[in-house]
């Protein structure tokens, strides 16, 4: 089934946009970092918000990062477990797959959004920055809903999915591979 234009065009939007308010977050947490460390070398005293501010702008980077590394799939993925399915079924294991990530991130964004509207009824605060939580918090069930509507496109139409790399790429990239089953010789053993 060919996926219509509009959800590739949606995609790469939020994409897109993971990549623009990720490198932003990042930039503010360099310099918020740096600031201090300046600060505290020169008058011998860092900034008082810059460790919560810092939090903050970390939380951005790792959630919106979770969304970009599905989008490239540059995720972990363990693959001691791909020979136990049979091969008469690796044409639905994409659509099983992504269906189980997208219900999966679905649910844990509800669980954070109730996270969320608790934080907000109470009108909670940072002790340091007396800023109210909830906005920052609310990153988390928005990043696991877009991760959930990814997934579930990629369960839908498996052609829009990343393909992971080789683990020919993957050694060039300097990742550690497994030497394949029956290869004699290696790491001294017969």
């Amino acid at each position: 089934m060919t996926p219509p234009p509009s959800i590739s065009r949606l995609l790469e939007g939020l994409r897109a946009s993971e990549r623009v308010i990720t490198f932003l977050a990042f930039c503010v947490l360099v310099s918020i970092v740096f600031a201090d460390v300046a600060f505290r070398e020169i008058t011998g005293s860092g900034l008082h918000w810059a460790r919560q501010v810092g939090v903050y702008a970390n939380i951005f980077v790792v959630m919106l990062g979770f969304g970009l590394a599905s989008a490239e799939a540059a995720h972990l993925r363990p693959r001691f477990a791909d020979s136990w399915i049979p091969a008469r079924f690796e044409r639905f294991m994409p659509h099983v797959q992504e269906g189980l990530m997208a219900l999966f991130c679905l649910t844990v964004s509800a669980v954070a959004l109730a996270v969320v509207i608790e934080t907000f009824e109470l009108q909670e605060r940072s002790v340091v920055l007396r800023l109210l939580v909830w906005p920052v918090q609310a990153v988390i069930p928005l990043a696991f809903l877009i991760a959930a509507v990814r997934h579930g496109c990629y369960a839908i139409w498996p052609v829009l999915a990343p393909q992971p790399p080789s683990r020919v790429e993957e050694a060039a990239a300097g990742a550690p591979t497994m030497p394949p089953p029956g290869d004699a010789g290696r790491g001294g053993r017969e």
